[in-house]
Order: structure tokens, then sequence, then C-alpha cells
């Protein structure tokens, strides 16, 4: 897969090698607008592995949020009712595949782990970014990180990777896997294999579960301030 990587084979990708970027950063205010509406209420959103099992491997506590917009074989139209202009970010991105707010709590690790299809890269947006904003980071590979409001960080998550928030706030990214610049023929079957993905058990199940928790998410707070 990595063979026939139009942009190469490494674990951090240079922003300006996606010439989509700078759209996605200079509409940074506006998703963070609608992030500020929703994170009132984060108490009563789901936790990562309450929508995907596996992560249960990593994740166990109530300190991982999310707030999913888009994914393989999900239904998330309710709150991607609410988030239009976010909606419009992400139709800016080729083969946007997933996406979400990820929301750590202050003091959260998350432990080393790797992702396990090549097909697809990694982008975070940077939405809240605690300081001491060293103290906030990512470690992909032998590369740290931090992340930074308004700007992109595009990684390959198959290298290992962890993330630390050692501040007393919330890191909020937006969490976005896109389909992997591929020559032919890998790109066509690259679709294919995502495609199908929306088949899979462990994903039919995670559509379950967001299509429940969004469900209760909104009726709980229906009554409220978020608009649409």
């Amino acid at each position: 897969m990595c063979h026939f990587s139009i942009h190469g084979d490494q674990p951090v990708f240079a922003t300006e090698q996606f010439s989509w970027i700078s759209e996605v950063e200079a509409s940074w205010h506006n998703v963070r607008r609608e992030l500020d509406a929703v994170m009132a209420y984060r108490e009563g959103m789901p936790n990562f592995q309450d929508i995907l099992r596996e992560v249960g491997g990593i994740q166990k506590d109530d300190h991982w949020k999310t707030f999913f917009l888009k994914g393989v074989g999900m239904n998330c139209s309710e709150n991607a009712r609410r988030c239009p202009e976010t909606m419009r970010v992400l139709a800016v991105i080729p083969g946007c595949t997933t996406a979400f707010f990820s929301i750590l709590s202050p003091r959260k690790k998350i432990p080393p782990h790797r992702g396990a299809w090549a097909g697809v890269l990694r982008m975070h947006l940077g939405l809240i970014v605690p300081e001491p904003r060293k103290r906030c980071r990512i470690r992909i590979a032998d590369q740290v990180h931090t992340w930074q409001e308004g700007r992109c960080l595009v990684f390959d998550d198959t290298y290992n990777h962890q993330v630390w928030n050692n501040t007393d706030g919330y890191r909020v990214v937006l969490f976005v896997d896109f389909e992997r610049p591929l020559r032919w023929p890998l790109h066509s079957l690259n679709r294919w294999v995502l495609n199908l993905a929306a088949l899979a058990p462990i994903l039919r199940e995670a559509n379950a579960k967001q299509k429940a928790a969004e469900r209760s998410f909104w009726q709980k707070f229906a009554a409220k301030t978020i608009k649409p």
C-alpha cells in the first residue's frame, strides 16, 4: 500500500502536500463555533469505546468523548444537521471516511497503539488546545508534535503513536480519516475495501451504537440551546 502512496511513506506529512488543507484551516473558526455549542453538553456524549468496541483495549474511562459527524457505515445525520459549517468543511476533504470531535479531558493519556489499515491517512484540526501547549502532545513513531488551534496535522496512524494531555484543560480536535492518495491500481482496490468495510460486523455494531447514542443525546438536550 505504502509503495503506491502518492505522497510517500512516512509517519507525518507536510500539510502543503494536500491542496485542500488551506481551505480547511481557513474555516476553522466556523467549526470551533459549532464545537462550542455542543461542548456545553460534553458529559452526555458517548465515550469512544461506547461506539467502537475495539477502542476498549486502550480506553476504559470516560475521559475520551466523541461527537461523530461521519463514519464508515454510520448514520450520524442528526449530529451532522446541527453542525452545517463543519459538514461544509468535511465536504472539501477528498475521500473523507470518518469525522468526529475528539475530546480529551484534563490529564488524559492514551497509551501506545496503531491503526490497522494503511489505506487511510488521519488529520487532526486543532480546535481547543490548552496551555502549556508543549504539555499537550502526540508521539507518532519517533516524532513528537503539539497541536495548534486552526492548524492541521496529517499522519499515518499505522505507525505506533500515543497522546498526552498533561494540562488542566480540554483538548479537542476535529478527527478525520480520509482515503490515502494512491497510484493505480491500488487506488481502486483501496476504495473497494473501504466501501466493503461498512458490512463488517464491528462497524455494523458501531453504527447501531452511534444511532442509539445520538438519539439519546438529542432527546436529553432537545430543549436546550443547541440550534441547527
